[in-house]
């Protein structure tokens, strides 16, 4: 960034003597030269001939021969074609930006400091009646990095989650083990807690549909139609109807069913608790939606008195938002209950209490588009100053081949699965390729679990998040393409070149002078690395982990090639090889640290 920057500045400068007027910075179009051209950089002459007066090419002239008389130690030679002009970076300017790259460890990255934004990131959002499953997979992926990323940017994150831990569906699960549980806990039966109660919610689903089904059958034999014996089937079967008196009771806070809901609701979170450790992510603070509903209803309350929202003649309560383009949503139920609409704004109410947030950012489904339209209208007239500008981070579906990792249910692909199985085939490939020759045990199970989830994650977060997408998981564990296990694979390839360098007793100096030589090659991958930069701000400023997945495949297959070409510890000369090595150890630096804004761990041995 460092030498951009100077030939902004001199370029400024070279217009402001050579036709009078100070240019803004904005107006200054650098960008990387075409590899059919000589130069490194390209300067957009056009925006300037309203100042020269000048063709294109008399001003590129113009401004190129101010540059390398002005700024020689930056710029070595330039050429003209049309309004472009390519300039040639001198060597020594390529080895001082290594050099500034070398000395920060988290090159690219802005640092966090006290008047740092805070920036709150919603994500998970499971409920407490099933594990967690595909979908849950992509969507605390994609929450993780993009709060890694953020964090980048120099902003302060808040990781947050919200559980839907009440509702019909809770009491479901719950009646199911009261009627056909028999006493059976995680411990006695070996199961982590939520398989158990997802289990006992599968279980419910089952007895209930039988019990339709013989309803239905009794009452299109007394001469009703199919539709109107579906529809009183499913609202007469007995289950469905205690099922409801148990969510009265849970509502009045009946003492047996709140214990029993908390007792089983714990085994769930135990559950959780354990996927999210596997999957690498975690929360700096959970809500729980038995909790923020109340909190929903009293701001919809506050509302209703100010005259934000309006009351209809059976009670419920209202918001009009046709004045927005939109229709009129319900916030409470005639019988006063809240809606999910409700809930959201009670959660907005209490985060806000707790953290000055900045920006809030929710990651949830396409399917939610609509109401988080809504909900940034309501939070803005409830007088919540990021409301307006809430985003909604919104992701698409995820599904397997027809085929692959079958789940216990037949339908939904479990999380616990779907990451096992990853592991397993990252140890089955990495065996057959013969990756783990002189590995202890321990190690080889290390390494295919760093891999496998490696792939896993890779292969969710390189892909366009707002787009549905097929997880493959025989394409995301190859070791070669744009992979996790590629990337990984180079990582480990150059963490082994600075070992046997070490072992030669070779020290890497912490700076290199300015006439270490260094090639054209060379000169490509610090221009990549330099990219970095701008690669983690543009996945900030548009949300967008698989920008940084890229780079990291783009800056592995330059290496790759560099490394193809060169030889680092043969290299001809004892500068050459001083040279190589800083190099490579920062483009490993930069590929673990990029691989890490994507929640991903890179092996240190392969």
């Amino acid at each position: 960034m460092k030498i951009e920057n100077e030939i902004i500045s001199s370029v400024i400068a070279a217009v402001k003597e050579l036709y009078g007027q100070d240019v803004p910075e904005k107006m200054v179009a650098l960008q990387k030269t075409k590899s059919n051209f000589e130069g490194n950089l390209t300067l957009v002459v056009f925006p300037f001939l309203k100042i020269s007066k000048k063709k294109p090419e008399d001003t590129a002239q113009e401004i190129g021969e101010y540059l390398k008389k002005n700024c020689a130690h930056v710029i070595a030679d330039f050429n003209v074609v049309k309004g472009f002009l390519n300039l040639s970076i001198a060597p020594a300017a390529w080895v001082g930006l290594l050099n500034t790259i070398n000395a920060d460890p988290k090159f690219g990255e802005k640092p966090v400091t006290e008047n740092s934004p805070l920036v709150m990131i919603e994500y998970s959002s499971p409920n407490t009646n099933k594990p967690l499953h595909l979908g849950h997979v992509r969507n605390n992926l994609l929450g993780w990095s993009l709060a890694q990323i953020m964090e980048a940017n120099g902003n302060k994150v808040i990781k947050t989650n919200i559980v839907n831990d009440r509702g019909i569906h809770i009491c479901k699960s719950m009646l199911a083990w009261l009627k056909w549980g028999n006493g059976e806990t995680p411990e006695t039966s070996g199961k982590k807690g939520d398989h158990l109660i997802g289990d006992y919610y599968v279980a419910f689903d089952k007895h209930y549909r039988e019990e339709i089904a013989e309803l239905k059958a009794q009452y299109l034999k007394e001469g009703m139609n199919e539709e109107a014996a579906t529809e009183k089937a499913k609202a007469e079967a007995p289950l469905i109807k205690e099922a409801h008196e148990m969510l009265v009771k849970w509502e009045n806070n009946d003492p047996e069913v709140r214990a029993l809901w908390q007792k089983m609701n714990s085994w769930v979170y135990a559950g959780f608790d354990e996927t999210y450790k596997m999957m690498g992510v975690s929360f700096d603070k959970i809500y729980y939606e038995s909790n923020t509903y109340l909190e929903g209803k009293k701001k919809v309350e506050e509302g209703l008195e100010k005259g934000l929202f309006f009351r209809k003649d059976d009670n419920s309560v209202w918001a009009d938002l046709t004045n927005e383009g939109l229709d009129q949503k319900l916030l409470l139920r005639s019988d006063g209950t809240s809606v999910y609409m409700t809930q959201d704004i009670g959660t907005a109410d209490l985060r806000f209490k707790d953290f000055p947030i900045d920006k809030m950012i929710y990651v949830v489904g396409n399917e939610q588009n609509y109401h988080f339209q809504v909900l940034s209208i309501l939070l803005d007239r409830l007088g919540f100053k990021w409301g307006k500008d809430l985003v909604h981070f919104s992701y698409g579906m995820v599904e397997l081949p027809n085929g692959k990792m079958k789940s216990r249910e037949g339908t939904v692909v479990d999380a616990d699965d779907l990451m096992a199985e990853m592991i397993k085939d990252a140890r089955q490939t990495s065996d057959e390729l013969g990756k783990f020759k002189d590995m202890s045990e321990e190690e080889r199970q290390e390494i295919s679990r760093i891999v496998g989830l490696g792939a896993l994650k890779y292969f969710i977060l390189k892909v366009d998040a707002r787009k549905n997408m097929l997880f493959n998981p025989e394409e995301s564990i190859d070791f070669n393409g744009n992979t996790g296990p590629f990337i990984q694979y180079t990582y480990a390839r150059i963490r082994s070149i600075m070992r046997k360098a070490a072992a030669e007793g070779i020290e890497i100096p912490a700076e290199l002078g300015a006439d270490a030589p260094i090639n054209e090659k060379e000169i490509d991958l610090i221009q990549k690395m330099n990219d970095f930069a701008s690669a983690v701000a543009d996945a900030g400023n548009n949300y967008n982990p698989g920008g940084i997945a890229n780079y990291c495949y783009e800056l592995t297959k330059e290496f790759n090639q560099f490394y193809h070409d060169y030889s680092i510890l043969n290299a001809e000369s004892e500068a050459e090889k001083i040279t190589r090595l800083v190099l490579a150890a920062n483009v490993a630096k930069i590929l673990k640290n990029g691989m890490a804004l994507l929640g991903i761990e890179v092996p240190e041995r392969m």
